[in-house]
């Protein structure tokens, strides 16, 4: 079994780690999340869209048939729920088995952003959803979505569904600035952290929306989350002159580790410090099981 990291953030390589059924195979695998009881829940784009597997990657169980158009993000917090459908432009919280609870957006229908190719910098920004990307709770219940593949806006929502405020705008520059905002989470202190992907940089503000910073050293973040201890884990593309990779940073951003992986549409950390990955391109999910 091949080793990644080093000291504190040493973990154990399990390539291909979950095992489906005989004669199946995993569609693209988009985003993974765990839950309270270290059940892991892989979003693909292929029916049913949400697998579970045991924490040895053992199957479970399967749900969410006809419900989404192109799985994207799902996240969980306190055992629900929370998928993104990108092209279906519509937000859903539901139960661990299924079962709806909120949807937000009407799906097929999409904001006048002027944006034509999913992923170009697009021409204004504008309302939800157009190709929207993840959505996250906050402590209080209000809710952060990120949008995203043809819009360049983070909404904030009430724990209800009602929009309370957006910002964000489609450019290549300073704060506030989005080329693709991919990815979102909030932190414990309350920030917002969001995985401005084509900028090769994440960056934070309050929970109103007010810019605090950036952090640049990283490439292409694809998503982010946050273990019990502070620390964020992101999951970075391929560019031209590097490969992808997983990076462990701490509350400010500082890298504390770093290496080479497959290329991760979606990661999680679970309450162990070990980390998966939601691989695209190669349909599978591996999992970095934590030992340092």
């Amino acid at each position: 079994m091949a080793t990644v990291g080093s000291g504190k953030y040493t973990y154990d390589y399990i390539p291909d780690w979950a095992k489906l059924p005989s004669g199946q195979e995993f569609g693209t695998c988009s985003a993974v999340a765990s839950d309270s009881q270290d059940r892991v829940y892989v979003f693909q784009r292929k029916s049913p869209p949400v697998l579970v597997f045991d924490r040895d990657g053992n199957f479970l169980s399967s749900w969410g048939e006809g419900m989404f158009d192109d799985p994207h993000g799902i996240f969980i917090k306190d055992d629900i729920a929370y998928l993104t459908d990108r092209e279906g432009s519509i937000a859903m919280k539901c139960t661990l088995d299924g079962k709806p609870l909120l949807s937000i957006g009407t799906k097929g229908e999409y904001s006048d952003t002027g944006c034509e190719k999913a992923g170009d910098v697009c021409p204004r920004s504008a309302g939800p959803f157009n190709y929207v990307t993840e959505m996250v709770p906050a402590p209080n219940g209000e809710l952060y979505i990120s949008d995203g593949y043809r819009n360049a806006r983070v909404h904030r929502f009430s724990a209800a569904g009602d929009l309370i405020s957006s910002w964000g705008e489609p450019g290549k520059g300073g704060p506030n600035q989005f080329h693709l905002p991919h990815s979102l989470i909030v932190g414990a202190n309350g920030h917002v952290y969001l995985c401005d992907r084509e900028n090769s940089r994440v960056q934070v503000f309050s929970p109103e929306g007010e810019y605090i910073t950036m952090w640049t050293d990283m490439q292409r973040p694809l998503d982010i989350s946050q273990d019990s201890e502070g620390i964020f884990y992101t999951s970075e593309r391929p560019t031209e002159t590097a490969p992808p990779q997983m990076s462990v940073l701490d509350g400010d951003g500082k890298v504390l580790e770093r290496f080479p992986s497959r290329s991760a549409h979606g990661s999680w950390v679970d309450a162990h410090g070990d980390l998966y990955l939601a691989l695209t391109s190669e349909k599978s999910v591996d999992k970095y099981v934590r030992i340092g």
